[in-house]
């Protein structure tokens, strides 16, 4: 399975369209929408407290937590079902990860707003790979530095899509709001907490 490579300054970014065959994509996204202990957060944004626009949840290897936007997550174990694609991505992509973060965004006023997975936990150069599930949604991508430096990419249903290199020092991401109607997209993001 070949990824289609972004040549993008100070970064590297695979992205595999077709990572999952559509009906276990289906299979998966429905089993996480029902069976995963979704949670509405709140995060700390300018010194204030305000709901996240999507649902959480949190897995991870035994003794590990994580820290990000003032919340402290406290982890589920791994289902046999985020193991086995846990598994999955680390063979395609050569990396170990201990920790997914999901998110569901339930419609298209659901988001996640600019940011740089820079956390001090996930280490100098962090490799976070992201499964989308569900409805097609918009990510952006913007250079800290160089504003006419700028992708999209739309992520489809049962694609994988990772960051890795300099990528987070470098560059912003988000998945902003639209007004289109669209159904649910569930996101698995895995990561390595040193």
């Amino acid at each position: 399975m070949e990824p289609e490579i972004f040549s993008l300054p100070d970064a590297k970014l695979h992205y595999f369209p077709v990572f999952l065959q559509p009906q276990r994509a289906d299979f998966l996204f429905e089993k996480f929408l029902k069976e995963t202990p979704w949670e509405q957060q709140n995060i700390k944004l300018f010194g204030k407290e305000i709901p996240q626009p999507r649902l959480t949840a949190f897995f991870a290897e035994k003794g590990i937590s994580y820290a990000y936007s003032g919340l402290q997550l406290n982890p589920e174990e791994f289902s046999a079902e985020t193991l086995s694609l846990k598994q999955q991505i680390e063979k395609i992509s050569g990396f170990d990860f201990n920790t997914c973060l999901a998110n569901l965004y339930r419609d298209g006023s659901d988001s996640m707003g600019w940011h740089a997975d820079n956390e001090k936990a996930l280490g100098k150069n962090p490799v976070i790979a992201s499964l989308s599930l569900g409805a097609v949604r918009s990510f952006q991508l913007k250079h800290k530095k160089d504003k006419h430096l700028k992708k999209t990419i739309e992520l489809q249903h049962g694609s994988l899509l990772i960051m890795q290199g300099r990528m987070q020092h470098f560059w912003k991401h988000q998945l902003p709001k639209t007004k289109r109607e669209v159904t649910p997209r569930i996101n698995l993001t895995f990561r390595k907490i040193q």
